[in-house]
């Protein structure tokens, strides 16, 4: 009891009232064989001069993306976030409520809304998108739940070579609606598009990320076209900043884009919190989870933003939602808004840029190095090796470097023990780049 603030008459009178005679009492439901039966093992209290230099020594232990050179990737990455992002989010014309309940008195966060969507919708050539969601993981899950209640079939194909995690939660998400999850197999790395038809038969959804998450780039028509053969909804997974260089979504057919807005102005932040975001063909206006924003004027002319879609179950019967999705992400759609804004078509495609050069600088340098490409196809900004090195040695040596990753494939995908991933983004230097293969090329040697 040393650590608690109650004197024992406190503690008394509080039994008294609940009817128990000891403390002890209050954890009788819990078996014995579980319980601590030691007292806790702290140290004893210091002033506050000594705890503030303790805490600053620990937290030194720590280091960011500013102090580490980064070439971690697999879905959360290190790219250049202008400063000016910080100094408008906390701007006062968007401290209005925090999520627009009632849209008349949240004006700043309606606008931002609108034009998250637009922004959205012009980067995925999709007819519309909605107000963001909780990350790419979710936005994947409630792509394939949008496709459930439109088709009503209940097989959804996705690509092995999707993000794993987003996998995962896409599964978990279809175990409650009874939904069969098949993954498609990879050829070389990359989902095959005559494996695709012939598991796309009575499916939903067929599901793909390009770039995969092996970094290699797909075959998106003709996936599209074998999901569509077999009336099925094909569903397009992509990194948003590679959206400015690649053909969107919208241009080849997807009926669903979705995708983790990460990339857009957001920090790596210990793995979140994120955005998600999804763009729809008009046909699926009426499935989309979560909510709309539209445009429109009051009674005297002037412009103005109102909630004019809301399908969650909170706002309408539940027996009518399409989810239970609770809300949008408000402060990050917030934050990709103002990036886009800012970066603009030339700034992201040179964004996108750097980092495929960067990628492909990388690969060029360690030929011969004894790290060798894993799969030929064409790649982007990721790059999957084969290492002669375990990958945990391999990570440990760089990160006295200074260096973060690689990503050890092995935890995500079993069958590729001895595979590794590594990332550049528009912030690697060429220098960067050099430090890194020299040490690569050190621990082969």
């Amino acid at each position: 009891m040393r650590f608690s603030p109650h004197t024992a008459e406190d503690r008394a009178a509080m039994l008294k009232v609940i009817g128990a005679e000891r403390v002890d009492d209050l954890f009788a439901d819990i078996p014995r064989s579980v319980r601590l039966n030691r007292p806790l093992n702290l140290p004893a209290g210091l002033p506050e001069m000594e705890v503030r230099r303790l805490l600053t020594s620990l937290a030194q232990r720590n280091a960011d993306g500013d102090q580490m050179v980064s070439f971690l990737g697999g879905g959360a990455y290190d790219r250049y976030i202008p400063s000016v992002i910080g100094e408008m989010l906390r701007r006062s014309e968007f401290y209005t409520s925090y999520t627009p309940y009632q849209a008349e008195i949240s004006q700043g966060t309606l606008q931002v809304i609108f034009e998250f969507q637009s922004l959205i919708a012009i980067l995925t050539g999709m007819d519309l998108a909605q107000a963001s969601l909780y990350d790419g993981a979710t936005a994947v899950a409630e792509g394939a739940m949008l496709a459930y209640g439109h088709t009503g079939r209940r097989r959804v194909v996705v690509a092995r070579s999707v993000d794993p995690q987003y996998r995962a939660v896409l599964r978990t998400y279809a175990e409650g609606h009874d939904l069969e999850v098949v993954e498609a197999p990879l050829r070389d790395g990359r989902a095959d598009p005559d494996e695709v038809r012939r598991l796309a038969e009575n499916a939903a959804c067929v599901i793909v990320q390009h770039p995969n998450f092996l970094g290699l780039l797909e075959e998106p028509e003709a996936l599209c076209e074998a999901a569509h053969a077999a009336g099925a909804l094909y569903i397009a997974v992509q990194d948003p900043i590679s959206l400015a260089v690649l053909r969107p979504p919208g241009e080849y057919g997807a009926d669903v884009a979705v995708g983790e807005g990460q990339p857009l102005g957001i920090p790596v932040s210990f793995g979140g919190p994120y955005l998600g975001y999804m763009g729809v063909k008009q046909d699926y206006l009426r499935r989309i989870p979560g909510r709309i924003v539209g445009e429109t004027t009051d009674h005297d002319g002037r412009k103005g933003y109102v909630l004019t879609f809301q399908t969650r179950e909170q706002h309408i019967r539940r027996e009518r939602a399409t989810s239970n999705i609770c809300t949008n992400q408000g402060l990050m759609a917030l934050a990709a808004t103002i990036y886009v804004s800012l970066m603009g078509p030339r700034g992201m495609r040179q964004a996108a840029a750097l980092s495929i050069e960067g990628a492909h600088q990388l690969a060029d340098a360690l030929e011969g190095s004894g790290f060798r490409r894993a799969f030929a196809g064409p790649f982007g900004s990721e790059l999957a090796l084969r290492s002669p090195v375990d990958a945990n040695a391999l990570g440990a040596t760089l990160r006295r470097s200074g260096i973060l990753g690689p990503l050890d494939l092995a935890r995500l995908y079993p069958e590729l023990e001895g595979h590794i991933l590594l990332s550049v983004t528009e912030r690697r230097t060429p220098e960067e780049i050099d430090r890194l293969v020299k040490a690569l090329r050190e621990v082969a040697a």
